[in-house]
């Protein structure tokens, strides 16, 4: 039977799904933390169990670019993710590599679980968003920095790990689907601000939502 695979980058953020049933048989994953050990320990755990996987879920928290419309605590759920710091780093800018080095830097999500899942949120009264993911090598800690790629790519939010696993998904041609919800405000970096404990069981129950009611495709 079709299994769906719900990857977290972390064990906290996993916990809240820790022996979730659903309709269709489940197993929790753990990417560990940025868009390296997400690919790595992705790739060899769909190499491990070729053609079981029907949906890769990845979820988890993410940082709102001020602007994008996105708040504390809001679901979102990403129509597209993009690398958003690959290429020539400018104080003010990111510069795109072009010829030889040029490589895909986005990467679609499958727009029918996109519109399954917002819908069922809906249903539930969840405010969600939809948008552009940005995922970047090291978290932003000034709005100047989230502001820049809020601008570059049309950012909803970013976080570490949802590019690398949407392009190890593309390679083995496995629908993907991810949704976060936001634990803090791109901004000048301040601890005091962040709701992590909040999201992490925020996005827990859309997710156990999600598996509730999904139609696997």
């Amino acid at each position: 039977m079709a299994m769906i695979l719900l990857a977290a980058a972390t064990e906290m953020e996993a916990l809240p799904l820790m022996g979730e049933k659903s309709g269709y048989p489940s197993e929790l994953f753990v990417t560990g933390v940025g868009p390296l050990e997400a690919a790595v320990r992705l790739t060899r755990r769909l190499c491990e169990v070729r053609g079981e996987i029907a949906l890769v879920l990845n979820f988890g928290v993410a940082g709102a670019y001020a602007g994008s419309g996105a708040g504390l605590l809001d679901i979102c759920l990403a129509e597209s993710e993009v690398m958003g710091d690959f290429g020539i780093c400018h104080e003010k800018s990111i510069e795109p590599f072009d010829g030889q080095l040029a490589s895909r830097q986005g990467f679609f999500s499958e727009p029918r679980y996109v519109a399954q899942a917002g819908e069922i949120l809906r249903q539930q009264d969840y405010r969600c968003k939809k948008g552009v993911f940005v995922t970047v090598n090291g978290a932003s800690a000034t709005a100047k920095r989230g502001a820049m790629l809020h601008a570059a790519h049309n950012g909803l939010c970013e976080n570490m790990e949802g590019g690398a696993v949407a392009r190890v998904c593309a390679e083995f041609v496995v629908p993907c689907l991810e949704v976060r919800c936001i634990s803090n405000m791109v901004e000048d970096r301040n601890l005091a601000n962040w709701q992590l404990a909040a999201a992490v069981q925020k996005c827990g129950q859309a997710v156990s939502l999600l598996l509730d009611h999904i139609v696997l495709i």
